[in-house]
């Protein structure tokens, strides 16, 4: 693969994350929510949400795109976290075309925490199984709690209190 490819390649993945941010953030925005987007993001932070009781919670992100291996459009994995008071995450799969809400508790209590190798101490979280029969993706039973049409849980819900 030559140097040009491999720049584009990169940079096309590199975007798609960004895109999804926006795409999610036109979401909530949509839905009437009240959203702060930070100026940097190198506290895991994609956006600050401000609740109609006037309180603030922090959301991060994170997205799965259509060209991932298949298997693994809803793994989620060398991620950095520890608890944090008033944190959603917000887990996208554009392939299952499937969105779940975690609190930051519920993140660190679903998630693998990987004892060994390059990512030791990152966490994974694998939403999905696979139905190799037919060849699709599938919300594992455990995680279709988490799944979403809308963002009311981050309205309504207090993530600490779960």
């Amino acid at each position: 693969m030559d140097a040009d490819k491999i720049t584009k390649s990169f940079r096309h993945a590199a975007a798609f994350g960004k895109r999804i941010e926006y795409y999610v953030i036109g979401l909530m925005l949509k839905q009437g929510l009240d959203v702060f987007l930070p100026m940097v993001d190198d506290d895991a932070i994609d956006a600050v949400i401000k609740k109609p009781d006037g309180t603030f919670v922090e959301i991060q992100i994170k997205a799965r795109s259509t060209q991932v291996k298949f298997g693994d459009g809803g793994l989620f994995a060398a991620l950095t976290h520890e608890y944090r008071k008033n944190y959603w995450f917000v887990f996208y799969s554009e392939r299952m075309e499937t969105t779940w809400i975690l609190s930051s508790s519920e993140f660190l209590k679903e998630a693998r925490q990987n004892k060994t190798g390059i990512n030791e101490g990152k966490r994974s979280l694998k939403l999905n199984g696979v139905n190799s029969k037919i060849q699709k993706e599938h919300v594992l039973p455990q995680f279709q709690k988490y799944v979403v049409k809308d963002f009311s849980r981050i309205i309504n819900e207090s993530p600490d209190l779960i």
